[in-house]
């Protein structure tokens, strides 16, 4: 399909544009081929759905799980063995936590149904997340602690509008909807609150020069992608006043799984004293998962960095939870010491 051309009628940001389930198939927007063209991969099968996710035909956490929900629908409408699909799909990637998370919601009713109604409960959180985030902008003047002396001090304060920078893809490409970083930034944007947002390339996928980028030329929001590299000397220049990302993962104790580079980003944040923030629906939060030191890192195939020499390639790192300012939900925001403020669900085996 040539990109423009749309036989669903369906814009490219609305949920059923970015994944839905057929009669026959999974069906999703295929984000390998973006910004270039817009092509519809069918999958018929959850073992096809599995290789899509893991290829990051779709990507981000809470549209593989989506796309994992519908997966299983399909094999339960096909006849095919559950336990063996929700296996497959499961294993297709492992950092994210909302993947398994989508899979146990509708395991017990694993009907068309039920995954479509996962698929608006996830967009409703993004929607409810992004106003919050949306409000933490306005509020005013951030105090974050002052390096050497300790104290607090302003990290911005309130100006009519904020210079946005946000990492990797967190739309809704990413979340089968309106976004959770970059859905903050819509709201925020919509509210007169963000004057520009510089979008890191993230290598090695590109998915804020490809994704990101795309979804904001269609929203009219200004913007700017940079190399990843370009980010701490943009905060030294004083051209960055707050950072938003999403989150894969978010361990108990507030440590945060993200597109690798994010680390880096919150250590550049820290030093600048901007305020970091991570948006993410709860679906994220991990109570199994005391730290991020136990958070499984996904290591891609070396290629995607380098063909002839030697590579290594995590897909995602961990940010401490000492960097994060902020950690925004669809219930509100949280901040430290996140072990109480966050809404874990909880623990496995607990009632």
């Amino acid at each position: 399909m040539i990109a423009g051309s749309d036989p669903t009628g369906l814009t490219p940001l609305e949920p059923e544009r970015i994944v839905r389930l057929e009669e026959d198939a999974v069906v999703l927007l295929d984000q390998r081929r973006l910004p270039e063209e817009e092509v519809e991969l069918r999958c018929t099968s959850a073992t096809a759905v599995a290789d899509a996710i893991a290829d990051m035909a779709i990507r981000g956490a809470p549209a593989i799980g989506i796309a994992a929900a519908y997966g299983l629908a399909l094999a339960a409408a096909q006849g095919d063995d559950l336990d063996a699909a929700y296996e497959v799909l499961a294993a297709a990637r492992p950092t994210a936590v909302n993947l398994r998370w989508a899979l146990d919601e509708i395991r017990a009713d694993p009907t068309r149904e039920r995954a479509a109604a996962l698929h608006a409960e996830e967009v409703d959180r993004c929607r409810r997340m992004a106003g919050h985030a949306a409000e933490l902008l306005t509020a005013g003047v951030w105090l974050k602690p002052d390096p050497v002396a300790g104290e607090l001090v302003p990290g911005f304060s309130r100006v009519p509008a904020v210079r946005v920078l946000t990492h990797c893809n967190t739309g809704g490409l990413a979340t089968g909807g309106y976004g959770t970083a970059l859905g903050a930034i819509r709201a925020a944007w919509e509210r007169g609150l963000v004057a520009h947002v510089w979008v890191d390339e993230t290598r090695p996928r590109f998915q804020g020069a490809r994704l990101t980028a795309w979804e904001l030329e269609q929203l009219g929001i200004p913007f700017a992608v940079i190399a990843d590299a370009a980010a701490s000397s943009l905060m030294a220049a004083g051209e960055v006043d707050c950072v938003l990302t999403g989150a894969d993962r978010i361990a108990a104790n507030g440590d945060t799984a993200n597109k690798i580079g994010t680390y880096a980003l919150a250590l550049a944040a820290a030093h600048h004293r901007l305020p970091f923030v991570v948006v993410a629906p709860t679906s994220t939060l991990d109570p199994d998962t005391a730290t991020g030191a136990d958070i499984p890192i996904e290591e891609r195939d070396a290629t995607e960095i380098s063909s002839r020499f030697p590579a290594r390639n995590p897909a995602f790192d961990v940010t401490p939870a000492a960097l994060i300012d902020a950690i925004v939900t669809e219930e509100g925001v949280h901040r430290a010491p996140f072990a109480s403020s966050l809404p874990l669900p909880a623990r496995s085996g607990q009632t």
